[in-house]
């Protein structure tokens, strides 16, 4: 008999349970200093996103110094340009073979999906979309909820079924991630 026919080992729809999650009270390891580190990686990531946006308006403002100022009109695409930039940073940073971006690499912590698969490209836009809109509504709430449970998600960690884990604790040895 199946665990999702009745044998009281895992329930159907809990993220939680299954052959992949890790058990937060045994595997402390896995999340230990995880949130500081976030909140560092976070900080990384926002310098990387920057690089580009700041060149790209010197650019621009250069360019509109040889143009006499037409050169100039082309600031309106900072602002698009920033928010593809930043996606498609988070999507394939996130989605890619390392589940991390810039800075959570340098800090030694990935994302993993609590159902055991690797997060993906669109997971991982959507996690920064998910990330911004709640911190926009919601700013002290999503932080708040990472110092009230066993694995330090914040908000919209639970709501996609995410987590952020250390990567020593889930590479083996022999292998570098």
């Amino acid at each position: 008999m199946s665990d999702t026919q009745g044998s009281g080992n895992t329930w159907r729809n809990n993220p939680y349970s299954g052959p992949y999650t890790y058990d937060a009270r045994s595997d402390l390891a896995l999340y230990t200093g995880v949130l500081t580190k976030r909140f560092v990686a976070f900080l990384i990531d926002l310098f990387v996103l920057s690089v580009p946006i700041v060149l790209a308006s010197i650019f621009i403002l250069l360019f509109g110094v040889v143009t006499l100022g037409l050169g100039w009109a082309l600031f309106w695409l900072i602002s698009p340009f920033s928010i593809i930039w930043a996606l498609f940073y988070y999507g394939l940073s996130l989605g890619g073979p390392h589940s991390a971006t810039i800075g959570m690499r340098m800090l030694g912590i990935h994302m993993e999906m609590l159902s055991g698969g690797r997060p993906y490209f669109l997971l991982g836009v959507i996690h920064a979309l998910a990330y911004w809109f709640s911190v926009s509504f919601l700013t002290p709430l999503i932080v708040v909820v990472g110092f009230f449970n066993r694995r330090g998600q914040l908000l919209h960690d639970l709501v996609l079924g995410t987590v952020l884990v250390n990567t020593a604790a889930t590479v083996p040895a022999d292998r570098s991630f």
